[in-house]
């Protein structure tokens, strides 16, 4: 009887144990790319399926206060999305705060909960994907490893904990791929409320900045179901920013 329980004690720390590890994994992989301050200008591309494609050019700036990481997105150009702007308050004990200035109405408005998992400005990128999940809201799972473009990875599941958090996000659960040698994510499939494959991403060409961390200038999302695919290039890279605090704000985004 005392082997037996022993035994159980083993297998169940085990599993304790790899739960634990896959957490981890996922958090060290979102400290390896954490930028407290940046500017950058960065090119939107949307492909349809029968390869059709609308280009956009937007800047961002981020700056961390306090506890709290303050993002603008403006678009720049074409014309009809001009001026444009994302704000979003990505706090770290809470759920992110988000507005968007859209020109033509001259009004701000927040973006809620269900429009999270909305497309972004027609991309298959989503608004959630702006901003950094809150890493509590998921339970994680190791599935091994598998090598990506000569990288040994980390197989990892995280699935969203309530069906509020699978409407918001979008997705019910995702699986990303770390590098074991210095937890940059190569890729993260997303599979929808039926558990089925949604999209992938891809994250490539990172470059260290100055102050460790590192940042993918190419990101491609693609949706399997539909063959729609959005790639975002980074065109220019500044670490740091002198934005004002004030300036991150939904009365100053429509100045």
């Amino acid at each position: 009887m005392k082997t037996l329980i022993f035994t159980i004690g083993i297998l169940f720390a085990c599993i304790t144990l790899k739960a634990q590890d896959a957490r981890e994994i996922s958090e060290k992989a979102s400290n390896a790319i954490q930028l407290d301050a940046m500017e950058m200008v960065s090119t939107l591309k949307i492909s349809s399926a029968k390869g059709d494609e609308r280009s956009r050019t937007m800047s961002t700036a981020t700056r961390k206060f306090d506890n709290v990481s303050k993002t603008m997105m403006k678009f720049i150009e074409p014309a009809d999305v001009r001026g444009t702007t994302l704000l979003v308050f990505d706090y770290e004990d809470k759920d992110d705060d988000m507005w968007i200035y859209m020109p033509a109405l001259r009004k701000t408005r927040r973006i809620v909960s269900s429009e999270k998992g909305k497309n972004f400005m027609g991309s298959e990128f989503t608004n959630a994907d702006m901003s950094k999940p809150n890493l509590d809201e998921f339970n994680y799972k190791l599935l091994g490893d598998e090598t990506i473009d000569g990288n040994l990875c980390w197989k990892v599941e995280s699935t969203c904990k309530t069906e509020d958090q699978q409407d918001q996000y979008g997705f019910s659960k995702r699986v990303i791929y770390v590098d074991k040698a210095n937890y940059l994510t190569y890729k993260m499939e997303y599979y929808d409320l039926s558990g089925e494959l949604s999209k992938v991403e891809s994250m490539k060409e990172y470059k260290k900045q100055s102050n460790g961390s590192y940042f993918a200038f190419l990101m491609e999302m693609k949706n399997v179901k539909n063959n729609r695919r959005s790639v975002m290039t980074i065109d220019k890279f500044q670490l740091g920013s002198k934005i004002s605090e004030a300036q991150f704000s939904p009365a100053m985004i429509e100045k």
